[in-house]
């Protein structure tokens, strides 16, 4: 009896470190593919992350744009307000002066 058992430990054992060396590579690749998606998601996490920086920049650029103009335009109406103020006085300037030289004009008749 001993020997007949002595082969069906042997088979065992072969079965076992056969067994084992499939849960080995059954195991390795588990842990490939969870490698593979950890970097998968990484890689999506940083293009999502590159994106909204993406995005983000674009929106300040835009609004500094936007506010860029809306000072120009500010300038340009301030510019043309100064420059009525302007023609006012001197339309006034000229008034004074028509009216002192019609003055003198008086006085010395």
């Amino acid at each position: 009896m001993k020997k007949t058992l002595l082969p069906l430990a042997a088979i065992a054992a072969l079965g076992l470190a056969a067994c084992s060396q499939n849960t080995q590579n059954e195991t390795a690749q588990a842990a490939d593919a969870i490698a593979a998606d950890a970097n998968a998601t990484m890689s999506e996490a940083a293009g999502d992350v590159e994106a909204a920086t993406d995005g983000a920049l674009s929106s300040a650029e835009n609004a500094a744009d936007r506010a860029g103009a809306a000072i120009d335009r500010a300038g340009e109406r301030a510019d043309a307000a100064a420059n009525r103020a302007g023609d006012r006085i001197e339309e006034g300037a000229d008034r004074v002066g028509n009216a002192a030289q019609a003055a003198d004009r008086e006085l010395r008749r």
